[in-house]
């Protein structure tokens, strides 16, 4: 089973060797890494490239935003499941691939896992833990979602149920989980374990107000799939992330 690996990367010259070593350390051998960097002005594009032939795929270009980008990945990949890690996130271990096939192998068309965010200034440092749980029907109305860096998909469910959409700026994974998982109900798997460390700082949790904004666009993936949600879906999505601080 090939696994390709998209990472989306722009100015990230202070992370993404990081990110990169996670992926080539990794044991299972059939994986497809592709590098998507947005025409980076600072010395990522060349720390890329000094990895050489190891990196399966390289495009340098502009693009309309991280999830054009991701897109741009998702488009060129060859692999039968295409995982997502950004340029500031790291595998946690080197058996990491190894063991998510292993779920896909009992046939399942995904397979998500846990995470945990570390300091952006100590990569050591555990801040929050992000415990999924495993998914049951109803879920995203009760808040709950994966944490996309561990979302695993087999590339013929992208290609049945579309891409990310670039409608949405800082919602777009949650949207396309909400529509594969909740919406068309594909056969979804929980691995226990964490498989993924994500460095704080990500877009929609820097302030209350990109908090807020996150939320009004977590309301229009509902509606853009035509799903209705219930009355207290997006206070405890929220809410639901408090308890990650109190998690280790």
């Amino acid at each position: 089973m090939k696994i390709s690996i998209i990472t989306v990367s722009y100015n990230s010259a202070s992370t993404i060797r990081d990110t990169i070593e996670s992926v080539l350390n990794q044991t299972y051998s059939d994986i497809e890494y592709i590098l998507v960097d947005g025409a980076s002005k600072d010395d990522t594009l060349s720390i890329i490239k000094s990895y050489g032939n190891k990196i399966s795929k390289l495009i340098s270009e502009k693009d309309n935003g991280i999830y054009d980008a991701m897109n741009k990945g998702i488009s060129v990949a060859t692999g039968d499941v295409i995982g997502i890690l950004n340029s500031d996130d790291f595998y946690s271990h080197s058996n990491v691939i190894k063991n998510v096939v292993q779920i896909f192998e009992k046939d399942t068309d995904a397979v998500y896992a846990d995470l945990v965010y570390v300091s952006g200034a100590d990569k050591n440092k555990i801040v929050r833990t992000w415990k999924a749980g495993k998914y049951e029907i109803g879920s995203f109305q009760k808040g709950w979602m994966p944490p996309h860096p561990t979302f695993f998909v087999k590339k013929s469910v992208y290609e049945k149920l579309g891409m990310f959409t670039d409608q949405l700026k800082s919602a777009a994974d949650y949207e396309i989980m909400l529509r594969f998982i909740h919406k068309h109900q594909i056969k979804l798997s929980y691995l226990p374990e964490i498989i993924v460390h994500m460095r704080t700082g990500g877009a929609s949790n820097i302030s209350l107000k990109n908090r807020l904004k996150a939320n009004r666009e977590d309301k229009k993936a509902w509606k853009m799939n035509g799903l209705k949600p219930s009355p207290l879906t997006f206070i405890k999505k929220p809410l639901s992330k408090l308890s990650q601080f109190f998690k280790r």
